[in-house]
Formats: C-alpha cells, structure tokens, sequence
C-alpha cells in the first residue's frame, strides 16, 4: 500500500527507520527492534541505505590500489524480509552515490518484483573525506533526478531498451526536507526552492530531518505551503541519547539545541540520565505535533528500539 494513501486528515501515524547492521551480522537485530516496535502499529518502517566507502590500500609491490568497500548489506533483501515477516509496509532508501543509473534501474525493478511500492529518494552523503558530492559514473547529480528516473518508470519507460514493453512500475516517493536547511544549501528559501523541484519532479511526501524544537517544523511548513508544495510533510524526530550530541547533532546534521534541552542534558550526571531526557523530550514534542495533526512521526532508531518504544508507548499506545 502506497504511504500517501495512509495519509488521513487529523490522524498521525507512527514509523520508524532501521539502520541495516554491519555486515557480519544477521537480521535478527533488525526483527528484535521490529517485534519491540510491532505492538504500537507501525504504518510503514523505512531502511536506510548508507554509500560505499574508499579506501586506499597498499598491495605487494607498493603502489596504491583505489578498493571500494560497502559495510552493511542492501536494503532490497531486507526490505523483502521485514515485509515477509510482518506485513508491514516498507519504503527502502535509494540513493544517487556510488550508483549508475542502470544501478538504480536494476534495484527498482527488483523493489516492484517483490511488491514493494514505496521508496525514499536520496542523493546521499559525500564520500567520507570528500567536501562535495561526487556521483557515479553515469550516476545522477541530484535527488531530483533519481525522482524524474522513478517516474519514467512508472509510465513504463526503462534505461534498457530490452525493457521497452515492460509493465510500467507504481512506485510512491518520498523525499527528505530539512526545516533547519540542508547544510550546502545557502539559505532556506533556496532551500525550499529545491525541494519544490523534487516535488515536481513527482515526489508525494516528505519527512524531515530530525528538530527538537516544534516551532522550526511549524515554520517549515508554513514556508513550504507559500512556496507552493502541498504534500504532506511527516516530521522526524531522535531521541537525545548522549551527552556527545551536544556538539556531534548540529555538527553533523546542522540542526539546532533548544536551550533548555542543551541545559537538561548539561545538568546530567551520565548518559542514563541523559536518555531520559531525551525520552521525555521526544514525547513531548510528540504530543504537541500530534494535536496539531501532523501526517506521521517517523523516529530515527539508529538501530536501537528501547527508547522508542518508551515514546511510542505514551504516543501511540
């Protein structure tokens, strides 16, 4: 069932995102969070997908050798098992780094083999060490573009021309937005400007970057809605966890603390008090965005259930 359709005026949905383990290890950490999860009726989970890693590795005769190295498996057959398994509805990351389109036309066309009719469409980070993005070769530039793929997809038409008489794909794309602006963008007007591309380009819904502070989400829409996008915009929310992400979350994702946030988490004495507050926090900020009816709140676990399932407990429970 395609996300936009669970959409409903005045109800907010509960979802999750999972972060593929390493490789190495097995699905059963991804099945823990989902059966911790499960019992609060999640409308759909997302997966992430994270890009390659390069790494220069030094062979026998002493020259320098360019090795590709990709540390956790796919989302396609992962996405495969959780809809298996549970009957959830799943929505896979795909991201323009380290993939041609052809790539991306392969991992679509299995995506629609296996009935799953949702994708969350990505440019994807920077090559660790790199300061710009650098596509692919024969890879797309911007989200906008992996989104302009997937709708030629849907009206039937594919990169490979053995493909020409294939039946079209239905797939619904969702997008990322950021209330705080993306940290290349050089404000948020242009901010939003882009995002209206992608919108255009064919995209039905977005879900933002994670907030702690409401009244950044409500403003983004707001700006958003004056600028023309009228798809249903579902806030994401994390949890606060340690004391680190004082500096590692506005650092990273370029969000801002909210005073009193940054002085609750100051005032602990360890991380266990720590992820009180962000529970608290969380739910909080839950409360407030689902009277306001927001479409959905998605949580980013990172892997982790036990505090979400706290929040969803209080919201959703």
């Amino acid at each position: 069932m395609k996300i936009t359709d669970k959409f409903k005026p005045g109800k907010t949905l509960f979802a999750f995102e999972l972060l593929p383990p390493l490789k190495g290890d097995n699905i059963d950490t991804i099945f823990d969070t989902i059966g911790r999860l499960a019992p609060y009726n999640p409308s759909y989970i997302n997966v992430t997908y994270h890009r390659e890693e390069v790494k220069l590795i030094e062979r026998p005769d002493g020259l320098l050798e360019r090795r590709v190295v990709r540390k956790r498996p796919g989302t396609v057959g992962i996405a495969a098992a959780i809809t298996a398994r549970y009957g959830i509805d799943v929505a896979p990351h795909l991201i323009c780094g380290g993939f041609s389109k052809f790539d991306i036309e392969d991992a679509l066309i299995d995506l629609s083999f296996l009935g799953i009719d949702n994708v969350l469409a990505l440019r994807g980070d920077n090559i660790r060490g790199e300061r710009t993005f650098r596509p692919a070769p024969g890879g797309h530039p911007h989200a906008c573009d992996l989104v302009s793929q997937i709708m030629n997809m849907n009206r039937g038409e594919y990169l490979d021309s053995e493909l020409e008489h294939a039946k079209p794909t239905s797939f619904c794309i969702g997008v990322a937005g950021y209330p705080e602006k993306h940290a290349e963008a050089p404000n948020l007007a242009a901010d939003i400007a882009h995002l209206k591309t992608k919108i255009d380009a064919g995209a039905s819904y977005v879900v933002t970057q994670m907030f702690f502070d409401n009244a950044k989400y409500f403003a983004y829409v707001d700006a958003c809605r004056a600028a023309g996008i009228t798809v249903p915009i579902v806030a994401g929310l994390k949890p606060f966890t340690t004391k680190t992400q004082l500096s590692l979350l506005p650092q990273t994702f370029g969000v801002e603390l909210p005073d009193d946030l940054v002085r609750a988490v100051e005032n602990c004495k360890d991380n266990a008090a720590v992820r009180e507050v962000g529970i608290e926090w969380a739910i909080r900020q839950g409360r407030e965005l689902i009277a306001a009816g927001v479409p959905a709140l998605h949580f980013y676990t990172m892997g982790k259930a036990d505090n979400v399932e706290r929040i969803a407990k209080e919201l959703f429970g």
